[in-house]
């Protein structure tokens, strides 16, 4: 095999809980994690010199060795002396610094891509082991599906498929920080917690409406009262009908989630043709596991 295209899924949490800041300066966390059918693509080319060349549709991406794809290719190239090269075209369509993951599940595609293209017969698990040294979200963005993660987002437990619906994605016109979200969060102090036990076994039990219903993420207490935006696109999904609207990861995406087509298409045409997001997207739940 010397050339294959790889989609990296996006993923949106359907609970996020922030337990405490560890003395390492992480934070232990407990999330439900979903995969969405909203995706990057990479071909990946074997080339006969050493090095690795990457090419993307987005000019203001970095193309250079610290971008993370590079760094998770460079990452198999050294540990198994790989001789020659690979190219990568990179066609971002995920929104950037999103809280949906993009990034890190470019890097995992790139991670089973340099498996399967150099026949190094790395499990899953073993390529999870790999993935976490270069970002919390890897492990999991190789796994995909429905997911607890537990940890720093690395301890993975696998759940059944989270009920279908329809998923209303929507990035507003403000950029967060990741590091300004963990940094402002006063873990000791949060008042609430969502009960991501509950909404586990919502899942298990096939109920999207209490699933829906127990949907929370903590981190907005930092990014709701900072970007007041991320209120109004959630309040504009409820208002069109979304059974509950969230944002995800660190934001500052916002997602909705529908019971209804139409109502779905609705709120959509809204956003779209609004002023309060930059880019929206319709899609569903993803539930198919990677193959490495």
């Amino acid at each position: 095999m010397k050339e294959l295209t790889l989609k990296a899924m996006a993923k949106v949490n359907l609970g996020l809980d922030v337990l405490r800041k560890r003395e390492d300066g992480y934070h232990d966390l407990r999330m439900v994690m979903q995969s969405v059918y909203l995706y990057d693509k990479i071909r990946m080319t074997v080339k006969a010199e050493p090095g690795i060349v990457l090419r993307t549709n987005l000019r203001y991406l970095p193309t250079g060795a610290d971008n993370l794809v590079c760094r998770a290719a460079q990452l198999l190239i050294d540990e198994f002396g790989i001789e020659g090269g690979v190219s990568m075209d990179l066609q971002k369509h995920i929104p950037v610094a999103a809280g949906l993951a993009g990034g890190s599940s470019d890097a995992a595609a790139v991670l089973v891509g340099m498996n399967r293209l150099f026949r190094l017969g790395l499990s899953l698990e073993e390529l999870q082991q790999r993935g976490v040294k270069l970002g919390a979200d890897i492990p999991y963005c190789l796994q995909r599906g429905t997911a607890l993660a537990e940890g720093i987002g690395e301890q993975l437990t696998v759940l059944p498929k989270a009920p279908n619906c329809f998923v209303l994605l929507a990035k507003p016109k403000v950029h967060v920080s990741t590091k300004f979200v963990y940094g402002n969060l006063r873990a000791g102090e949060l008042s609430y917690h969502p009960d991501i036990d509950g909404q586990i076994q919502a899942i298990r039990d096939g109920d999207f409406y209490k699933m829906a219903e127990l949907m929370g993420n903590v981190l907005e207490t930092v990014t709701v009262p900072a970007f007041p935006v991320i209120r109004e696109i959630k309040d504009t999904m409820l208002h069109y009908g979304a059974v509950n609207a969230m944002m995800s990861g660190s934001g500052p995406t916002v997602f909705g989630l529908f019971d209804d087509r139409t109502k779905a298409k609705a709120a959509y045409s809204r956003l779209r043709g609004g002023s309060i997001a930059k880019e929206v997207f319709l899609t569903r739940f993803f539930h198919n596991r990677a193959e490495v």
